[in-house]
């Protein structure tokens, strides 16, 4: 015997259907509502969806001509406990006891002739099943019209967060919250921002190379020449922290873009950290071999779009020329919407991106994007630029930073900053 499955507006069509197409003899296993036709998630109407079953024909049973062997009901009983229990994990582990049972027992049933046995089995799955759907219904409903559920939906849609980073968080949510602690929105609300820091992936900036050789890319207008001039200066000024000065050079690809050139130069003038031009693979070469007693390279990339894949191949290959690369960070706006940001990231990835920074972190007001993305790439964050004051406006990346920034949530900073404390000497070399 076969499931089989019906779909249709109420149970009188659906059964009505069935019995146009297979006959009157039919055993229902399983009824549910569902969701029919609609389009976009719109103009959707409820329905009913029944699995079940074609009854043998006992007319032939009646007559005693052509009575089945005992071993052929007990494979049909097994039969429909194996198919029943296949339209529900749960389900199935309630009915194995049965399929051992007769597995165990063979010949200890009824009269093979008495069509009771198999009826009995099938009110048993329908039991069971009528059961589960009564616990879950009562689970979901539960949680989806709970009020703490509904604010705390709105609140992640307040922070752009993405529509698969909400259902995850909210469906966590249902499953571990007992509707008492649903009715504890502040309680609630701390465990999910604890969820939300501990899912942002940091960056750990450490690297015993040298040189270390960082590199940073990215699209067009993200700011990173003033990027590299922050790193520079941050890892210049790490002196007051280490054992001796940190010998810091910086070398740019952007021979193109109006001023650039002028730009990086005037920092390093500033720093006094001498700064060198890149027009080809064979001048980054030389640069290279010619700094090999630096401590740190920074090197700033020509922008480009994430559609130029031409131009990114290209400098792609020029960076080929610097060696081993210990840090590859990709710049990118908070500004920038969700699905750009994706973009980017996938664009870019072939330059073996080690971790992000993201630039223009106090334009925006919503952080959800920028987490989702972190959290769906699995791409550490390094460092958040805050402004354009070279260094200052300029720190490594942090729960503390992402979470405080939450719209509509109450957060508890003490709670937060023993949980993710911040680390110490930010930016020494190692």
């Amino acid at each position: 015997m076969d499931i089989f499955t019906e779909q249709a507006a109420s149970y009188d069509e659906c059964i009505e259907r069935i019995k146009a197409k297979h006959g009157p003899h039919i055993h229902v296993l399983r009824q549910k509502k569902i969701r029919l036709g609609g389009f976009l998630g719109f103009f959707e109407r409820e329905g009913i969806e029944l699995n079940f079953m074609i009854s043998r024909d006992t007319s032939r049973l009646v007559s005693g001509t052509t009575q089945p062997k005992q071993t052929d009901f007990d494979e049909e009983r097994k039969k429909i406990l194996r198919q029943a229990a296949q339209t529900s994990p749960e389900l199935a582990s309630r009915v194995a006891p049965h399929i051992a049972a007769i597995t165990a027992n063979p010949t200890n049933h009824s009269n093979p002739t008495d069509k009771q046995s198999l009826d009995a089995i099938l009110k048993v799955v329908q039991k069971l099943e009528a059961r589960l759907d009564d616990q879950n219904n009562m689970s979901d409903s539960s949680s989806e019209e709970h009020e703490t559920i509904a604010h705390l939906e709105e609140l992640l849609e307040l922070n752009d967060f993405s529509s698969s980073t909400i259902k995850s968080l909210v469906q966590r949510a249902k499953k571990e919250f007992s509707l008492e602690e649903l009715s504890d929105f502040d309680h609630v609300q701390d465990t999910i921002i604890e969820w939300i820091g501990h899912s942002i992936p940091f960056s750990e900036n450490k690297s015993s190379a040298k040189p270390r050789i960082i590199v940073i890319v990215g699209p067009t207008g993200v700011g990173k020449t003033t990027t590299i001039a922050k790193l520079a200066a941050a890892y210049s000024l790490a002196a007051t922290k280490g054992s001796r000065p940190l010998n810091v050079r910086v070398i740019t690809l952007d021979n193109y873009r109006i001023g650039a050139k002028q730009q990086i130069e005037i920092y390093g003038s500033i720093m006094n950290i001498p700064v060198s031009v890149a027009e080809s693979a064979q001048d980054l070469s030389e640069l290279m071999a010619l700094h090999q007693d630096a401590d740190i390279i920074l090197i700033d990339t020509i922008g480009k779009s994430p559609k130029d894949y031409s131009k990114i191949a290209e400098m792609r290959h020029v960076l080929d020329a610097a060696g081993t690369i210990s840090d590859i960070h990709l710049a990118m706006s908070a500004t920038t919407k969700t699905s750009d940001m994706r973009e980017i990231m996938q664009q870019y990835e072939t330059f073996g991106v080690t971790s992000v920074i993201i630039t223009k972190f106090d334009e925006t007001t919503h952080v959800g994007n920028i987490i989702s993305v972190l959290q769906d790439k699995q791409k550490p964050v390094a460092y958040i630029t805050t402004g354009q004051r070279v260094p200052q406006d300029f720190e490594q990346a942090s729960a503390l930073r992402f979470l405080t920034n939450l719209e509509g949530f109450r957060v508890n900073r003490t709670k937060i900053e023993k949980l993710f404390p911040l680390p110490e000497n930010r930016f020494e070399w190692r």
